[in-house]
């Protein structure tokens, strides 16, 4: 076995530890300890599975061993009921956010069924997260890998038995929880496009224009969350005019369409905000937007806020 024989399998294998963790950083540690594993233990490696399945096992374990100890990933819509938006807004809270990643880290993965856009949705990975962590890993790899029983319950060293309950039971929790998934129009960009453009003008009446009725936003790491155009249109109201002068641009995350924002400050650009949006017959039914510097920062090492119609002041 090669090194090459690791590497070729890299970039897959983070996609899957990003969906059973939620986290594309911690996904990345996780299979780079997956790489040291298999290396150390190469001389056990006998053959009867190809080396791909072989480290997606040690992968998989190694999640299942991270997620006992630790914290389940969230968004704000976890903690509560929506926020009223005549109230100020609540101080951040530090709870293990789940993260968006960039799509041009999915776009470098050679499997492209492995990042469908209905698989790697931020409500996708945000309902697994919901799910105990062995349901979760059956229901990756049977639904969106489409390993067969008896190979799903080898890779989980349990019977077939177990992986089929444990795949009903997922699949119950992941109806139960989540929203039908939405057709993506062939517009959405063109929408995330005239947002950004309203938001970066304070324009209020042009971003409500685009949102859906029922229109859900939420604002990790701050807890608490919008449900309403009218709510949402009420917050930004009150937030918009004391931000000050603001850039935005587009780029990708999730297999969505998302905006990024920089507010002025001090006479510098400064992160505010990388904000994923889902659309839906020309408007947006939901927002994540992502007001962490390490997000932002993420974003820029990694996409480089590449084709956007606005580029990252120096």
């Amino acid at each position: 076995m090669r090194g090459a024989d690791l590497e070729e399998h890299r970039r897959e294998l983070e996609v899957h530890c990003y969906r059973m963790l939620g986290s594309w950083h911690e996904a990345e540690d996780l299979v780079q300890e997956t790489f040291l594993k298999a290396w150390r233990g190469r001389d056990a490696f006998d053959g009867r599975a190809s080396v791909r399945t072989w480290l997606y096992k040690i992968a998989t374990n190694a999640c299942l061993d991270a997620r006992k100890s630790g914290q389940r990933r969230i968004l704000p819509v976890d903690l509560g009921p929506p926020a009223d938006p005549s109230l100020s807004l609540p101080p951040r809270t530090d709870v293990a956010w789940l993260e968006p990643v960039p799509d041009r880290l999915l776009d470098e993965s050679p499997e492209a069924a492995v990042v469908a856009k209905e698989t790697i949705e931020l409500a996708f990975v945000a309902t697994l997260q919901h799910l105990p962590a062995r349901q979760r890993a059956v229901l990756i790899v049977r639904d969106v890998l489409g390993w067969p029983a008896d190979q799903t319950a080898e890779l989980l060293d349990i019977s077939i038995a177990a992986a089929n309950s444990a795949l009903q039971r997922a699949r119950a929790t992941m109806r139960d929880r989540r929203q039908e998934p939405r057709r993506p129009s062939p517009d959405e960009r063109e929408v995330a496009r005239r947002f950004a453009e309203a938001y970066q003008r304070a324009d209020v009446d042009g971003m409500a224009r685009l949102l859906a009725a029922d229109a859900r936003i939420t604002m990790p790491p701050l807890p608490m969350w919008y449900h309403g155009k009218a709510a949402i249109v009420g917050a930004l109201r009150q937030s918009l005019p004391f931000l000050g002068e603001l850039r935005t641009g587009l780029t990708g995350a999730n297999r969505q369409p998302a905006v990024y924002s920089l507010v002025r400050q001090d006479g510098e650009w400064k992160p505010f905000a990388v904000s994923v949006l889902t659309v839906e017959a020309g408007l947006i039914v939901a927002a994540t937007a992502f007001h962490d510097p390490e997000v932002f920062a993420f974003f820029q090492r990694a996409d480089d806020f590449g084709g956007t119609e606005s580029s990252v002041p120096a």
